[in-house]
């Protein structure tokens, strides 16, 4: 199987190949998440690692949460390099990107609006779902000796430090390499038709 994975949840977009089982991968640093450039830049590297578009049998897509904008471009992308022939469209969480085989991880990000998502992993299985929380409930949404990680450092990491102290283990970026391998050895937890992770309500515009 040829799985060609793809994450934009945040503004570290990245895209990966597991071909023959073994997984090749490239991050676009500061790629605009509506960027033109994105299908290009795809098919470049897909033929960079002896592939054409046509050799993908599997799109797997990070759902979030993160940048709407991104992931929905993602999915959009995915859908349409899908449909003529036929392929597969599934996603992950891009959150199991950050979790680790025998560790348990709290993944806290920023849902704006003075809330927080938390979601817990024990290794890739979900312990606690997203849960959306405000800054004095976040202590208490996440379990004791779990390490915590965001991929919302740049906005929320002092915040964390403060709450997690020693436990708090830095900013991390999802990255579609990491989803790969999530996939391949974990194959149950691929999602089928995917939308995206989010997590407020929309706003509505003012009359």
């Amino acid at each position: 199987m040829n799985l060609l994975a793809i994450d934009r949840s945040t503004d570290t977009q990245s895209v990966a190949v597991a071909k023959d089982g073994k997984i090749a991968a490239r991050v676009f640093a500061g790629l605009d998440s509506r960027s033109a450039e994105w299908p290009v830049k795809v098919r470049d590297f897909l033929a960079a690692n002896g592939l054409a578009v046509g050799d993908v049998d599997t799109i797997l897509v990070g759902q979030g949460p993160g940048s709407f904008a991104g992931i929905r471009s993602a999915l959009a992308f995915a859908q349409g390099l899908a449909l003529p022939a036929g392929k597969k469209v599934v996603g992950l969480p891009s959150t199991l990107a950050l979790a680790r085989e025998g560790a348990r991880t709290a993944v806290v990000g920023d849902a704006r609006r003075d809330r927080f998502w938390v979601i817990v992993y024990d290794g890739v299985q979900t312990v606690k779902d997203f849960t959306l929380v405000a800054k004095d409930e976040l202590a208490n949404a996440v379990p004791e000796h779990c390490a915590v990680v965001t991929p919302d450092g740049a906005r929320i990491e002092p915040l964390l430090r403060a709450v997690f102290a020693h436990h708090y283990k830095g900013s991390l970026v999802p990255l579609a390499a990491n989803l790969a391998e999530v996939a391949l050895a974990h194959p149950e937890l691929l999602r089928p038709e995917p939308l995206p992770i989010y997590l407020q309500p929309a706003v509505r515009p003012p009359a």
